[in-house]
C-alpha cells in the first residue's frame, strides 16, 4: 500500500514484510533456478502453485460480497502467467471492463462529449506459478474518439488514495483463505539484486522488477490503450 513512515505499528510491519520477502526469495529461487527472467521452470506441484478457474471464480465472488463491489476476472495467458480480479471501486456497472474484456454492449448513458467516462478499480494479480497475489490501484478512462472508444489502463505501484485502504484491508484479509500469499507491491517494484534481465531487455527499457519475474511482463505502472466500438 502507501507509505507507512509514521505508522505506530511500524515495528510489527517491518517484522511480517520481512516475512513475506523471504517467501517471495524462496518462490523466486524455486521458480528461477538459472536467476534469469524468462527462464522460469514449471512449479515442482503445479496442482498446488496453480489457482483453478473455479477457485478464482469463488475469490471473485467472495470480494464482491465482501466488498459490496461489482468484480471481474481477466485470464492471463502464456506471454501473461497470471490472472486478474478487477474490483470496481469508484464506478458503476455496466462498467469499462465489461466493455473491453466482456463483450458488454458499450451504455448508452455514456457521455459523447471530451469528458468520457473515468473509473477506478482494485487490480488483484494472482500468479499462475506461485500462490501469490498482490493489488494495484488502476485507474480506466474511456474517451469517445468517431465510431469507437479509446479505453486507458493506468496502473499505480500499490493503493495510495486513502479513501480506498479501508477496503483495501479487507480485500487483502480475504486471500489467505484462498492460500494466497499477499505481497505488498511497493515490496516488489525494484529489481532483485543478483537476477539477470535476460529477454526482458529486448521488450521494455530497464531490468524487470520482482514483480515481472512473479506475475507479468510488463512493467508495473505502463499505461496500456485499446480500442473498442
Amino acid at each position: 500500500m502507501g507509505g507507512c513512515t509514521n505508522c505506530k505499528g511500524k515495528t510489527g510491519c517491518d517484522s511480517r514484510k520481512g516475512a513475506m520477502m523471504s517467501t517471495v526469495e524462496q518462490v523466486m529461487e524455486e521458480l528461477y533456478p538459472s536467476r534469469t527472467w524468462g527462464e522460469a521452470r514449471d512449479p515442482a506441484d503445479p496442482d498446488h502453485a496453480t489457482m483453478p478457474s473455479d477457485e478464482l471464480d469463488a475469490l471473485a465472488e467472495e470480494l464482491a460480497l465482501e466488498l459490496k463491489a461489482a468484480t471481474f476476472v481477466k485470464h492471463g495467458d502464456d506471454h501473461e502467467p497470471c490472472d486478474f480480479i478487477y474490483v470496481l471501486a469508484l464506478g458503476r456497472a455496466p462498467c469499462i471492463i465489461q466493455v473491453r474484456d466482456h463483450g458488454v454492449a458499450i451504455p448508452e448513458e455514456w457521455p459523447a462529449g471530451d469528458g468520457g467516462v473515468e473509473e477506478l478499480y482494485f487490480r488483484v494479480v494472482i500468479s499462475q506459478r506461485a500462490r501469490v497475489a498482490a493489488v494495484q490501484q488502476v485507474a480506466v478512462s474511456a474517451v469517445r474518439a468517431g465510431d469507437q472508444w479509446v479505453i486507458r489502463e493506468s496502473p499505480r505501484a500499490g493503493v495510495y488514495d486513502a479513501p480506498l485502504l479501508k477496503r483495501m484491508q479487507k480485500l487483502v484479509a480475504i486471500l489467505p483463505a484462498y492460500d494466497l500469499l499477499h505481497v505488498d507491491f511497493g515490496e516488489i517494484a525494484h529489481v532483485p539484486p543478483g537476477f539477470k534481465g535476460g529477454t526482458w531487455k529486448d521488450l521494455f527499457i530497464g531490468e524487470p522488477s520482482i514483480a515481472n519475474y512473479l506475475f507479468y511482463p510488463q512493467p508495473t505502472t505502463m499505461i496500456t490503450t485499446s480500442l473498442v466500438g
